[in-house]
């Protein structure tokens, strides 16, 4: 199954990274990403939808009290927030299965707490603080790309890499 690792020690080196991953990333996948509370997982959404092309990352916020954002006309990717979930029951009333179905990304925090009803080929993006803004991004998945080369893939945006994955 391929792995790639990245280690920003700062924002810039996350949007970097964010530019390397999303060569990475199938057109329509599901992607759960993990990590403490604070980690950076919002923070990669926004530079992954950027460097896809989508929107700015300005433009991107968390769905903690929405749940769901979608971007791109028509809708290339969902942004889903799981963390205020409780009961397997408020899942259900989320239209998950017709997500899954589009022709879209579909970008999960917190998906960890509902595992068992994510779609099992998945890839799992994992976020890890190191000290001060220093993390650890591991990508895992059937699904990712064996390309290593972001200027290989028409719809990512160039940007400068300080932090290339290792395999």
């Amino acid at each position: 199954m391929p792995s790639y690792t990245w280690f920003p020690a700062n924002v810039d080196e996350t949007r970097a990274a964010a530019v390397e991953l999303a060569a990475l990333l199938p057109r329509r996948a599901v992607v759960q990403l993990t990590g403490n509370l604070g980690a950076g997982k919002t923070t990669l959404v926004a530079a992954l939808v950027e460097a896809l092309g989508v929107a700015p990352s300005a433009e991107v916020s968390s769905p903690t009290f929405s749940l769901i954002h979608e971007y791109g006309e028509p809708t290339r990717i969902y942004h889903i927030d799981l963390y205020r979930l409780e009961e397997p029951r408020e899942l259900f009333t989320l239209g998950l299965e017709e997500i899954f179905d589009a022709n879209a990304l579909v970008l999960i925090e917190w998906g960890e707490k509902f595992a068992r009803f994510l779609p099992p080929n998945r890839i799992i993006l994992t976020i890890e603080h190191g000290d001060g803004d220093h993390r650890r991004i591991t990508a895992t998945g059937d699904l990712l790309s064996t390309r290593t080369s972001p200027e290989s893939d028409p719809r990512i945006s160039p940007a400068p890499s300080s932090s290339a994955p290792s395999s």
